[in-house]
């Protein structure tokens, strides 16, 4: 998943016409300093890379210059890097909006910053099936699964952070598992398992078995497999600079847009058609 992320986010590199010398993958595992690594394009993309994870065993696992940081109090000095990349990390911060408040900090000006998350409609199918199982069996429910943020929320927390040119987009994925035990087991090798801070009472064995039981029948194809789905949020934005386009003032525009639409202007609450007097 986190080498999914940051194979988007080179993709979306790509479509920049300009190389960053001094970079910084927050979070993801080094998810993004092994592509670079592996591939002459990333690295002519982002000449020098430097890693930082709040996991010491996630950068031994990590080439290049690495640092354990934590994304929500970053210890960098302002405008210390052209760009910033965080593969699959800034789902787990309390604190998303200070969080991309210090990324913005430790940017240049006109420095870029992408970034992927995981966001509300992931893991859907297994929501669900533990809330109703939960509740047939106990006559309650309690929250099993860490919640995200939605698409509609993260672009208007990178123009709050003070970003420019702000952009959201998602990708929804569907991954096909044997049974529902293979996501569960797949959940926790990724470290993607619910981290709430008021822990809910212990999950029963017997709702967890009742919950894998509706999985199979709401969510198999076919040939027995089921579906999960992983919705990946893709953030860009940049530090402000005076470079970069804005918005003319009202009133600014050199065409009419009536000349533009080959029509003609009338004023407000003037009738048109025939039968205008």
């Amino acid at each position: 998943m986190r080498a999914r992320a940051a194979e988007e986010l080179l993709d979306r590199l790509r479509d920049v016409n300009r190389s960053f010398a001094r970079g910084l993958e927050l979070g993801g595992g080094g998810a993004f300093a092994r592509l670079r690594a592996a591939s002459a394009e990333a690295g002519d993309k982002v000449a020098w890379l430097a890693s930082a994870d709040l996991s010491a065993a996630a950068l031994a696992r990590t080439p290049g210059p690495r640092v354990v940081a934590d994304e929500e109090r970053l210890t960098f000095m302002d405008a210390a890097f052209d760009v910033v990349l965080a593969p699959l990390s800034l789902h787990w911060t309390n604190d998303l909006p200070g969080a991309l408040i210090q990324i913005r900090h430790v940017l240049k000006p006109d420095g870029l910053f992408l970034g992927a998350l995981l966001g509300g409609a992931t893991l859907t199918e297994l929501r669900g099936c533990l809330l109703d199982a939960e509740a047939e069996l106990t006559g309650g429910a309690a929250a099993r699964v860490s919640p995200a943020a939605d698409l509609a929320d993260v672009a208007g927390l990178l123009q709050r952070a003070g970003f420019a040119l702000p952009v959201a987009d998602a990708d929804v994925l569907t991954v096909r598992y044997a049974d529902p035990f293979a996501l569960l087991r797949d959940l926790r090798a990724l470290g993607e398992t619910a981290a709430l801070a008021e822990r809910s009472p212990a999950l029963r064995r017997e709702v967890l078995a009742r919950a894998a039981a509706l999985y199979a029948q709401r969510h198999a194809d076919p040939d027995g497999r089921v579906r999960a789905t992983f919705e990946m949020i893709f953030l860009t934005g940049w530090a402000p600079h005076e470079s970069q386009p804005r918005p003319l003032k009202p009133g600014a525009a050199a065409t009419r847009l009536a000349d533009a639409l080959g029509v003609t202007e009338r004023s407000a609450g003037e009738k048109t058609g025939p039968g205008r007097r």
